[in-house]
């Protein structure tokens, strides 16, 4: 797929173009150009350390999401993403070049158009890492929060003075 295609549908499932849509659809095409194919349900595992634009990108184009837990979000606010090929069990990592965007005098569209009419490799350093993915998404029990009675992930429970009670309840007690 061109990146003109991936543009346009990242775009309607992110809402607006900007230049973090543009450097999302840069990884996927890099991604899908390289022998690893979108997921269906976890064959492909993105784990980024961001939570800007360019995750939704991700989303749509390669099949990673939060719902289906192949997309790992670590926030470390960084342009770096981690893909992982279990079908092929392959994992690459690509991480932002500074020096590509660092002019403060473009315009929002004039970065956008920088950005598209890069290649991946002028983008992103790209390289090659250990196959060692996240484990497969955990499907876990619910139990009620013994003060706010929500419906909580087992593992997610707080023991406290003899109560089982969920993190924001914790939290709370705790201030």
């Amino acid at each position: 797929m061109e990146t003109r295609e991936l543009m346009k549908k990242a775009t309607i499932f992110h809402g607006h173009i900007c230049p973090g849509i543009a450097i999302g659809v840069l990884v996927a095409k890099y991604v899908l150009e390289h022998g690893f194919e979108r997921s269906s349900d976890e064959e492909l595992v993105a784990v980024v350390e961001t939570d800007n634009c360019s995750v939704d990108a991700l989303q749509t184009l390669l099949g990673t999401t939060y719902g289906k837990g192949n997309l790992i979000h670590n926030d470390y606010g960084k342009n770096n993403y981690k893909i992982y090929s279990r079908k092929s069990q392959k994992a690459v990592n690509l991480a932002l070049k500074a020096s590509v965007l660092d002019s403060k005098k473009l315009s929002r569209d004039e970065k956008i158009q920088k950005i598209l009419d890069l290649e991946p490799e002028e983008l992103f350093d790209i390289r090659e890492i250990e196959f060692d993915p996240p484990i497969l998404a955990q499907i876990e029990e619910s139990v009620p929060c013994e003060m706010c009675g929500e419906l909580t992930m087992d593992s997610r429970i707080m023991g406290y003075q003899d109560r089982n009670i969920c993190i924001p309840c914790y939290k709370a007690i705790k201030k």
